[in-house]
């Protein structure tokens, strides 16, 4: 099950108390204070793990608790402090608190500290002073973080495809990668984002996403568009499907052009290009090298028509999104 949202609460350990103590011995009656420090509670972390995919397991388990540091002992023993609890997510999730962003985890094994564990306290042979040898004074240990927490995933993929429903983005992404979405002639067959893997020539591949179909109005969440857009937020460049047998594609690159932009503008300042879909049912039709200023190619994913040129104009987008990062300062 792919699950994109979870809200969770993080509760990191509550430090130990210090301990209030005297060293007792038989030839030494008054030793001092000997009272040993509480140990901290233990803190909650965030780990990225690029072998997930989904938030199921932070949908499920909704309250994380790290346990807390022992108290502090005589003979100047300091409590064991708590363990540490790391969560582990998806790479490409978004941590939000109180609607703020966080951080991001966009890394392998990248740590994020959720929730801070409680300090210990002070046993009283902290308070020992020329003026007071033996202090009765000790600390208890503080409490540690809690908050409410919303995760987002954002899939990580170099290409994401763009259209209205029934556009053919599931049927071009099952035939140009091992990825097997659900493929029927209705709109709105994709409810889910899809990942494939896509060859490049002898040794080269790049991660396309498969995104449900938006429609007018995604952007404020009809239809579920506004979860969908944040997938394609981090994606390299944007293929813009539209069916040849739309009477106005201009218009309706220019709608998904604004629920886009509507969404995130950034996401529109990717390389991009528009792919005519379903050439197979007018194979005869005038293709416009242009639409709206914009590239266009044309395929059929059912007899594998203009694939090839498909997958070397992505990678082109590929090579000028990285020329266009390195420019930047």
């Amino acid at each position: 099950m792919f699950i994109d949202e979870a809200e969770i609460e993080v509760i990191a350990g509550r430090g130990g108390s210090g301990c209030m103590s005297f060293r007792r011995e038989k030839y030494v009656p008054f030793g001092g204070p000997d009272g040993g420090d509480g140990g901290d509670g233990g803190s909650i972390y965030f780990v990225g793990d690029e072998g997930l995919h989904t938030l199921m397991d932070t949908r499920y388990n909704r309250v994380y608790r790290a346990p807390r540091g022992q108290h502090g002992k005589g003979a100047n023993k300091t409590g064991k402090s708590g363990a540490d609890v790391f969560i582990t997510v998806p790479v490409g999730t978004v941590v939000r608190y109180n609607n703020g962003l966080l951080d991001e985890i966009i890394e392998n094994g990248q740590q994020l500290l959720a929730a801070k564990g409680g300090k210990g306290g002070r046993g009283n042979a902290r308070f020992k002073s020329p003026t007071n040898q033996a202090p009765r004074d000790w600390e208890p240990g503080t409490f540690g973080e809690q908050k409410t927490l919303k995760l987002e995933l954002k899939l990580l993929a170099d290409i994401g495809l763009v259209g209205l429903p029934n556009a053919g983005k599931s049927t071009l992404i099952s035939v140009v990668s091992a990825a097997k979405p659900k493929i029927a002639d209705y709109p709105f067959t994709t409810l889910i984002p899809n990942l494939g893997i896509v060859k490049y020539g002898e040794y080269s591949s790049f991660i396309m996403a498969d995104i449900p179909g938006l429609i007018e109005g995604s952007h404020n969440g009809k239809g579920l568009g506004d979860r969908f857009l944040r997938h394609i937020e981090r994606t390299k460049g944007l293929l813009f499907l539209i069916e040849i047998t739309d009477p106005n594609p201009k218009n309706t690159y220019r709608t998904l052009c604004n629920e886009i932009k509507l969404h995130n503008p950034a996401t529109m300042q990717k390389p991009h290009i528009i792919v005519l879909t379903k050439l197979d049912l007018l194979p005869d039709v005038p293709v416009p090298k242009k639409i709206a200023g914009t590239p266009v190619i044309a395929i059929s994913a059912v007899n594998h028509q203009g694939l090839n040129k498909l997958i070397e104009q992505a990678h082109t987008l590929l090579q000028q999104s990285k020329m266009k990062s390195e420019e930047q300062p």
